[in-house]
């Protein structure tokens, strides 16, 4: 049974930047650990963009909601974007779990989108070793000491740790389960080839191969995919490296650029 939740004191605005003119919408999908705050870096770097930051279902100020499969929640989405996005598109931004939740958008409602930028997807699945070590976690869930090791772990900095910390102790186990599940399992998503825009795949040099295991499978069904390691980061570098993450996003949404041209 799951411990009683109370309302979460991180909660995150959906919009940024809607005063701003002259840009296309972008949208940022945050990581299985985190929620929408943890953009506020990328937010504070964009001042003259128009932003949107949603709580993915059973995160952040929707941690009392149910997660019911990485389609499902493309859906919500999707629909975010028709009715928040300048003319009801946007390019689309997603970090680890947001960036599978990315992938569906991507197979699910490729219209709405004007470009793609996924990090830290490991689209073909999560197995051995660290298959059983994504299992192991939910036994220390409810555990302080569990997410300040997943901060480190992660390299993230000292003033972002306590957040970290407080938002993973709201996550509640059930759908933490169900997210893993789905994600070890793996699988392009059906219908994936029917996207036709720009796609950069990104991985963290320090994060699992696993990442970059996936980079074939997306050049398969997507032979649009640049593909790039970022040097030295690991899995949630959004907040390990602001500057260098949002340099990248910027790059890609304006010129499709991708840093230091190392693509494929």
């Amino acid at each position: 049974m799951s411990r009683p939740r109370q309302r979460l004191k991180f909660r995150y605005p959906l919009q940024h930047g809607v005063d701003t003119t002259g840009t296309d919408t972008i949208m940022f999908l945050h990581g299985g650990s985190v929620a929408s705050w943890s953009w506020r870096p990328q937010v504070e770097g964009m001042p003259d963009r128009h932003l949107l930051t949603p709580d993915l279902p059973g995160f952040g100020d929707r941690a009392g909601e149910d997660w019911l499969s990485l389609g499902q929640t493309a859906d919500d989405v999707a629909g975010i974007i028709a009715a928040h996005a300048r003319g009801g598109r946007a390019h689309l931004v997603g970090l680890s779990l947001g960036g599978l939740v990315a992938t569906h958008v991507m197979a699910r409602h490729p219209g709405l989108l004007h470009s793609c930028l996924v990090s830290g997807v490991p689209l073909t699945g999560v197995h051995g070793t660290a298959r059983f070590l994504s299992t192991m976690q939910l036994r220390l869930w409810d555990r302080p000491w569990y997410w300040r090791a997943q901060a480190k772990a992660f390299g993230l900095p000292a003033d972002a740790v306590d957040l970290f910390v407080e938002h993973g102790l709201s996550l509640r186990t059930d759908n933490a389960r169900r997210v893993f599940a789905e994600v070890n399992r793996g699988g392009v998503p059906e219908r994936l080839q029917d996207y036709r825009g720009p796609l950069l795949a990104v991985a963290g040099e320090r994060e699992s191969r696993l990442v970059r295991d996936s980079f074939p499978a997306l050049l398969a069904h997507l032979p649009q995919t640049r593909a790039w390691t970022a040097p030295g980061m690991h899995h949630v570098w959004s907040i390990e490296d602001v500057d260098l993450f949002t340099r990248m996003v910027l790059g890609w949404v304006d010129t499709s650029e991708v840093p230091g041209e190392e693509s494929r």
